[in-house]
């Protein structure tokens, strides 16, 4: 099993920027594909973008070109750079494996993206 730890949210103004990290354990990291899930106030956990084992990575329409995830495989760790950030991308942050995520999920950091 792997377990996660979210972490580098906060309180942005529109437009601004955040890097999210994410700590995964498990020897297990370095053969998964992982990916960044956003969940906002009453609505479901959507998928925001993935990167594969090998380092491609694809993402939402909603973020595409605002957005890039990457990992750095020796310290079991992926990162969420977040740019051009708006409101609508107000929500908690979760990582997960991409896919068939596993059940336990870590709990996540909040990004609040207001003026």
């Amino acid at each position: 099993q792997v377990q996660f730890v979210e972490s580098g949210g906060g309180l942005v103004q529109p437009g601004g920027s955040l890097r999210l990290s994410c700590a995964a354990s498990g020897s297990i990291f370095t053969s998964i594909a992982m990916g960044w899930y956003r969940q906002a106030p009453g609505k479901k956990r959507e998928l925001v973008g993935y990167i594969s084992t090998g380092g491609s990575t694809n993402y939402a329409d909603a973020v595409k070109g605002r957005f890039t995830i990457s990992r750095d495989n020796a310290n079991n760790m992926v990162y969420l750079q977040m740019s051009s950030l708006k409101p609508e991308d107000t929500a908690v942050y979760y990582c997960n494996r991409a896919g068939l995520t596993f059940a336990s999920w870590g709990q996540g950091t909040q990004v609040t993206v207001s003026s």
